[in-house]
């Protein structure tokens, strides 16, 4: 995966943030701690190559290795379902699908190398074992993404229209139950669990369509939900055009489309996942169901209500 970096920003970033030049700020944190979780990470909106690639590879790679210096014997990586996702239907999907040849953005991508370095690093015979857990569309009170976002769009009128013929199911993760995937993760991480060094799905298991959740969340707050359909391919092709302009005029002027053939597949297409191994290995169950989650989360959001 890391062959798909341009080979410029690669040489800068091996220059100036070889990872034993890093000051290790980490290991006074770490040192004496038996379990690390590792949940950092530039939000995906930020869309910032560099800075993936620095913080979700080179920080990862830094993050094992001061764990091993400081003694820690267990680290959990927050990873992500996405890492399977080429922006094509995947209904049920396991931990068994490879990861995406074409992910979805240079996002997924940093994050498909992190997870790698995570898993590969697990090392029973040495005592230090790893996992992933891998939600999917988290949210949750006082989440700073996906409901300030949703709700900025539509007080600019941008969310009267539905791609493709509202449908499709994807997974959407309460952050509470998030939180209890990591730590049954930590609870069963052993040297003679199945589950080392392996990747667990961790969702809400109620695959919701993606346009009722928004809409459910919109309405919540005093908004119109969409209404209006655009075909899903229609939007897609118009997306690809669009992200061709744009890299058109990339030595004129800098532009940063927000309707772009990732957002259009996000929105477009089954995405959800199974699971079954969280279940069967983990003893995983989400403690806070769909509705509750979606309840909890729009009361949060009060201040943000529309007042007509």
């Amino acid at each position: 995966m890391d062959q798909a970096f341009d080979e410029p920003m690669r040489d800068h970033i091996t220059r100036t943030h070889r990872t034993e030049d890093i000051p290790n700020d980490l290991y006074p944190a770490l040192k004496g701690v038996s379990t690390v979780f590792h949940c950092a990470s530039p939000p995906p909106s930020s869309n910032n190559k560099e800075l993936f690639y620095r913080v979700n590879y080179i920080g990862t790679k830094n993050v094992i290795e001061t764990c091993k210096a400081a003694g820690v014997q267990k680290l959990i990586l927050t990873s992500s379902a996405s890492v399977i996702f080429e922006g094509v239907n995947i209904k049920n999907g396991t931990e068994d699908l490879p990861y995406a040849v074409r992910p979805i953005d240079y996002y997924t991508e940093t994050k498909i190398l992190q997870e790698r370095e995570v898993l590969g690093a697990n090392d029973p015979e040495g005592n230090f074992l790893t996992m992933a857990i891998r939600p999917h569309g988290i949210f949750g009170p006082r989440d700073p993404q996906l409901v300030p976002i949703l709700i900025e769009a539509a007080r600019k009128g941008k969310m009267k229209f539905m791609i493709g013929n509202g449908e499709n199911l994807v997974d959407f993760t309460f952050v509470e139950n998030v939180v209890h995937g990591h730590i049954l993760a930590a609870e069963h991480l052993s040297r003679d669990a199945a589950g080392s060094g392996k990747a667990f799905h961790i969702t809400n298991d109620e695959p919701i369509p993606f346009w009722t959740f928004l809409s459910r969340i919109l309405t919540g707050l005093n908004y119109e939900a969409p209404k209006y359909h655009i075909p899903y391919w229609g939007a897609y092709c118009l997306a690809l055009l669009l992200a061709l302009v744009v890299m058109v005029m990339r030595p004129v002027i800098q532009l940063q489309p927000t309707f772009t053939p990732m957002r259009v597949a996000l929105a477009g297409t089954f995405h959800y996942y199974s699971c079954e191994r969280a279940k069967r290995l983990l003893g995983y169950r989400p403690l806070v169901s769909m509705d509750d989650a979606i309840e909890r989360t729009v009361r949060s959001f009060r201040y943000l209500r529309r007042v007509d």
